[in-house]
């Protein structure tokens, strides 16, 4: 977990923040509506779609802004939250589909199978180009996990809707959240984790698990088995991490 410091809205600082990345989020725009338009055309729905899709981003920009750090750098988000912002046009619009009670048909999940892939390869890219610039962040570490957790999130709610699994493959896309609501009432869990190369790989094989449960051609029961090891898989995860958190505390150390 990265702490991120928490400041009053509006104040100066964001305002010029907002000014700075402005151009940034104005420019995120273009490929979130071709999305969204592609998106809605293919799936047939209603024009209410992109309304839900305005509100994601609007919610997403402002979120930014408020978290953005107060040390001002006439770059903007930089290079690799820029590349981060992208993966977010790719993972809202498939975020309204999840609102939706839609039918996933084959070419339908074909479809959001490919988005979906993309903007997680493109997970990969954004972290490398923050390290291969020496620019890496507190706040784009922060940006790239919360955006991860939203399409796990999404992800398990269309495999859901896929009705190939239960309700229960939500959960799946819940513990993150969970982890922090826990963390309100345990201030244990708000401690900070040492980078985790096992935290990545279950990302990752969360996120292919969950787009192998999608596939048009994988029956009920291997999608159903599919979601099951990935709920087992992120379960142990987090198990090691609480488990590593309590010992740091019991031991005395600063975790």
């Amino acid at each position: 977990m990265t702490k991120v410091a928490h400041h009053t809205w509006p104040d100066g600082s964001r305002r010029s923040r907002l000014q700075q990345v402005g151009a940034d989020l104005a420019l995120a725009v273009v490929p979130l509506t071709a999305l969204a338009t592609t998106t809605w055309w293919l799936l047939e729905l209603p024009g209410g779609y992109f309304a839900q899709v305005a509100v994601a981003y609007v919610g997403l920009a402002l979120l930014l802004v408020w978290h953005l750090p107060d040390r001002a750098t006439a770059e903007g988000l930089g290079a690799a939250n820029r590349l981060t912002l992208g993966r977010a046009t790719l993972i809202l619009p498939l975020s309204a589909i999840a609102a939706r009670p839609v039918v996933l048909a084959a070419d339908i999940a074909w479809y959001i199978i490919g988005v979906a892939t993309v903007a997680l390869v493109l997970d990969g890219v954004d972290g490398w180009m923050a390290r291969r610039s020496h620019k890496v962040s507190p706040f784009g570490a922060r940006f790239d996990m919360e955006l991860d957790s939203f399409l796990m999130l999404v992800l398990s709610i269309l495999v859901w809707r896929s009705g190939k699994v239960e309700a229960w493959a939500i959960l799946i896309g819940l513990p993150r959240y969970l982890y922090v609501a826990a963390g309100w009432v345990w201030p244990m869990l708000r401690a900070e984790l040492p980078p985790s190369v096992r935290r990545k790989a279950v990302c990752v094989t969360q996120g292919v698990l969950l787009l192998v449960c999608l596939g048009p051609i994988i029956s009920p029961a291997l999608a159903t088995a599919a979601a099951a090891s990935a709920l087992a898989v992120l379960a142990y995860s987090f198990a090691v991490d609480i488990l590593w958190l309590a010992r740091s505390r019991s031991d005395g150390r600063d975790a």
